[in-house]
């Protein structure tokens, strides 16, 4: 029998005003819990950090727009109900000499606490972040802001040695950002002061940063990749030195031309292309992984117990968006997960999550045209905002869910992203899944008293469902086609007890 999941109890929104060296933004969670979600994110591009290199100084046009934006960030943080609000700013407030006098204007206009970080926090925090969407994350993080990069090491679950420099485009001069091949040999001075860079050889290398997610949208386009979600993008290392190393050697106006590039970024982005190239060549890391999670995200997870840290970022995302409507005599999730287990007796650690959060999910179409509701939970969870898995995780999990309701044909639009993104076998695993929820839907009802008096019983050859007398009758002709799909599915014979415990 399946372990019982433990979930965090739910707390009121909060939310984190960013305060960096190129925007100022407010974003709000619906939660401080183990997998908050984003409900309200707006930014503000105010150039605090532009120039600073030159003038020592914050720019006085990006103050006055930074200032300005806080009375509206407070008023909708209150509407909102957030009861906590962190205040972070970043390298260009920390690094400039009237740094200290924005952030008492700052803090008086707001009425909170500015949060003025040091490098080494800022890393840690942007480190955290990644590990909370991504708690197997190992090699480094890379956080590149308008001001800095962050660089810190991750493994097993910690942010170890980190390293901050002051290598952001906005505090650079701008014939250097519009050139970048004139900072190639500064930038391999910078990363060869860093002692343990070289352990992060053969590892992962995270991207946290508006420049770096530009480069995923314009890979994604290069290949015609069908998932465009950047959260945990992989890019082979050799794919992503020839990405990094073309980009940067192209002018701005060509890559506006270039369909998924931001217009904001066009400037700054060949220079982010030869900071990571120059990055890779330095450590050999056998991918580029981006993240979605950051400083901001990190800030929370920083916020909560050992204990909560230690909840599967996953399920407790897909418990967000499950729904909760239910009579208390209603099947969970969890009761679903615990009756199927016996069906998966070889199933990996991994395939174990997948499957949990695919009960978990498997009502979330429930109020769908009935003709409809398979398509509608393949294209739902293939897109919702949850942490924790990578892209084919996430289109296994689709698939379950919507195997749950009816087998999509092969010829689906759909499909085609599920055929490029995992295997025929795991196919055939994921519609399992389904077949296995919907088996136990169409027996019992949904009512978790009936469900847990039925067991399931596998052997190398035979599926049996046993079921007590006085429930036998449940064992319709729907019941009985619907098993025999699932014996199927699992090149199993099927048997129907009747008078079983």
């Amino acid at each position: 029998m399946a372990e019982k999941r433990t979930m965090s109890t739910a707390s009121p929104p909060t939310a984190v005003v960013d305060i960096g060296s190129n925007s100022t933004r407010l974003v709000v969670y619906d939660t401080s819990d183990r997998s908050p979600i984003a409900i309200f994110n707006e930014k503000l591009l105010c150039g605090l950090g532009r120039g600073l290199d030159a003038t020592g100084q914050l720019s006085e046009e990006g103050i006055e727009q930074a200032l300005g934006a806080l009375p509206r960030f407070m008023r909708i943080a209150q509407e909102m109900g957030v009861q906590r609000i962190d205040m972070l700013a970043t390298a260009a407030t920390r690094d400039a000499t009237n740094g200290a006098e924005f952030v008492r204007r700052a803090s008086q206009i707001s009425g909170q606490e500015i949060r003025v970080l040091s490098g080494e926090e800022e890393a840690r925090l942007s480190g955290l972040g990644v590990l909370s969407g991504t708690p197997d994350a190992d090699g480094m993080m890379g956080d590149l802001g308008g001001g800095s990069v962050e660089l810190v090491e991750l493994k097993d679950g910690q942010t170890g040695p980190q390293a901050t420099l002051p290598l952001g485009p906005l505090r650079l001069d701008p014939k250097i950002v519009a050139k970048p091949s004139k900072a190639r040999e500064d930038l391999d001075r910078y990363f060869s002061t860093i002692d343990w860079l070289p352990r992060i050889k053969g590892r992962s290398f995270y991207l946290v940063g508006g420049a770096w997610r530009n480069l995923a949208r314009l890979h994604m386009d290069h290949i015609n990749y069908p998932l465009h979600i950047i959260h945990h993008y992989r890019i082979p290392a050799a794919q992503a030195l020839e990405l990094a190393d073309v980009v940067s050697r192209q002018s701005p106006g060509a890559l506006q031309r270039v369909p998924g590039v931001s217009k904001r970024r066009v400037d700054t982005l060949p220079y982010a292309a030869m900071l990571l190239h120059r990055l890779m060549v330095a450590g050999a890391p056998k991918d580029i992984v981006f993240s979605a999670n950051g400083l901001r995200e990190g800030c929370l997870y920083d916020h909560l117990s050992q204990e909560e840290r230690k909840l599967d970022p996953l399920l407790e995302s897909c418990a967000r968006y499950a729904d909760h409507e239910l009579p208390n005599s209603a099947v969970t999730g969890d009761d679903l997960f615990r009756w199927m287990t016996p069906l998966f007796p070889n199933e990996t650690p991994a395939d174990r999550r997948l499957r949990h959060a695919a009960c978990i999910l498997s009502d979330i179409a429930k109020r769908e045209h009935p003709d409809y509701r398979a398509e509608h939970a393949l294209i739902r969870v293939k897109r919702l905002p949850v942490v924790g898995v990578d892209h084919h995780e996430r289109v296994f999990l689709a698939l379950a869910v919507s195997s749950r309701h009816a087998q999509i044909d092969d010829e689906h639009n759909g499909m085609k992203i599920v055929r490029h993104l995992i295997n025929p076998d795991r196919i055939d695993d994921a519609r399992a899944i389904g077949l296995s929820i919907r088996l136990a839907y169409t027996l019992t009802g949904g009512i978790s008293s009936v469900l847990e008096r039925i067991n399931m019983v596998r052997t190398e050859t035979t599926l049996t469902l046993q079921m007590p007398a006085d429930l036998a009758f449940l064992a319709g002709e729907a019941v009985e086609r619907r098993f025999v799909t699932l014996g199927k599915a699992l090149n199993l014979n099927t048997v129907i007890d009747r008078f079983g415990a």
